[in-house]
């Protein structure tokens, strides 16, 4: 028997002009041009900085027929993302932007929506956008009115809105809505907050699930007819979960290996159980976890305020829920719950995976497609975060502020108060319960017909 965990390679590899295995796949397929069979080749590679793609050529040997094809290996986010930027001058029109296949765009003050099967996945800018959308109506104008001169003319007045929102007569709104979660909006100010931009993620709906490929009812009645019947012998284990670490196989979320998942529940003193999510993968040595609140949402949020003081403050114990909002007021910083999810690890640990990932998974700010002026502001403010993490700067203050009240600091002091550390537990806002999904659930009388 092969042992797949020292074979196993990433399915997407960096693109690289001298791989000497680029493996490439062949699989027989009908020529579409004379219904003879030709041969598609198939090469799954990651473009540096920018995305996983699947290339494809197909040649057909009986009439010669060629066709090459290229389509998104993007893996599909836990959630998704839901990015609004307002454009008021030459600089917010020269914005990059970065859409995937399955986004959709929208201008609320004209109306106005580009449906993500009108157009694949693209990078550009939001002149570009507004440029492409006018080039496109311009160009069956003249058809349109020779046919229906009545549509031509209604056309013609919207394009005019179109010039006049691309030479910013006012400021407008784009609006991009990809429940991939693969959509990116440039920040001006990166690594600050940007003012103009916001962000916001969301689980899918049904709909939304089919529109990406995941059809979740299917796969599990699929898995039920395949499930082999356990025996008693089978389901004999223990019975508190807190003494079992659970297996299941995963692909990783860096190469897309196959790779395994350890899961166990704990409890965490002074606070609550947790389920933590351990990834290894042997192909790219990607290491991650991710954790998960046992406990649902808390009666009230939770804001967690820790002034760095001692060397020994990076070691403390930090559980960061997927709700939790990350601030550090010295460094102008703030990151929303969608950029890290669930962690649970120290606070030095925390604040390495939070600068890795915001120079790391954004092409906008890292990498060949980012701006001279955007590569020396994260270089500087890595070089800032860097020097709170080594301890050679104290008094900076670091926030977790989380509406579902499931993050935790670990207090060196307890069940002392911790001088450094200051934690107020307050009522949630309208806004807070809508971004959490509570002001939709019903939780009384909920078998009842609400007419």
């Amino acid at each position: 028997m092969t042992d797949t965990s020292t074979t196993a390679k990433p399915v997407f590899r960096d693109l690289q002009a001298d791989d000497p295995d680029p493996e490439a796949t062949e699989i027989e397929s009908m020529c579409m041009n004379c219904g003879e069979n030709g041969i598609t080749k198939l090469l799954l590679t990651k473009i540096p900085f920018y995305k996983e793609i699947i290339l494809m050529s197909f040649e057909c040997e009986h009439c010669g027929y060629k066709n090459n094809e290229i389509q998104s290996g993007d893996k599909i986010q836990e959630k998704g993302c839901l990015l609004k930027c307002t454009i008021s001058t030459a600089k917010d029109l020269n914005r990059q932007v970065i859409k995937s296949d399955y986004a959709t765009i929208k201008i609320p003050e004209l109306d106005f929506e580009i449906p993500p099967q009108s157009k694949k996945g693209e990078i550009t800018n939001v002149e570009g956008i507004l440029g492409r959308v006018i080039a496109g109506l311009e160009q069956d104008q003249p058809a349109r009115k020779a046919m229906d001169p009545e549509s031509a003319e209604k056309i013609d007045a919207f394009i005019q809105l179109l010039v006049a929102t691309k030479n910013l007569k006012n400021p407008f709104t784009i609006v991009l809505d990809d429940p991939s979660g693969n959509s990116y909006i440039e920040n001006l100010n990166a690594p600050q907050v940007d003012p103009a931009l916001s962000e916001s993620h969301f689980a899918r709906n049904k709909e939304q699930n089919h529109l990406v490929g995941i059809y979740e009812e299917e796969l599990k009645q699929i898995a039920k007819e395949e499930e082999p019947e356990e025996s008693e012998e089978d389901t004999a284990g223990p019975e508190n979960l807190a003494e079992e670490v659970l297996h299941f196989g995963t692909n990783c979320p860096s190469c897309n290996a196959p790779c395994e998942t350890n899961m166990k529940l704990t409890s965490i003193p002074y606070f609550k159980e947790v389920i933590i999510m351990a990834t290894t993968c042997d192909a790219c040595g990607r290491r991650t976890n991710e954790v998960k609140s046992g406990a649902g949402i808390g009666e009230k949020g939770v804001r967690i305020t820790l002034r760095v003081t001692d060397p020994i403050d990076m070691s403390r114990d930090v559980l960061k829920s997927e709700t939790c909002h990350l601030m550090i007021p010295e460094l102008d910083f703030e990151v929303g719950p969608g950029t890290l999810g669930g962690k649970f690890t120290t606070l030095e640990g925390l604040l390495v995976a939070m600068r890795d990932q915001l120079t790391g998974t954004n092409p906008l700010v890292s990498g060949d497609s980012a701006p001279t002026q955007v590569k020396e502001r994260m270089h500087e403010f890595n070089q800032k975060l860097s020097d709170i993490i080594s301890s050679k700067v104290f008094g900076t203050r670091i926030i977790f502020d989380d509406p579902a009240g499931n993050s935790y600091l670990q207090n060196v002091y307890a069940p002392e108060d911790d001088p450094e550390m200051e934690v107020v537990h307050y009522e949630r806002t309208f806004e807070h319960n809508e971004e959490l999904g509570l002001n939709d659930m019903k939780v009384e009388n909920y078998q009842e017909d609400d007419h």
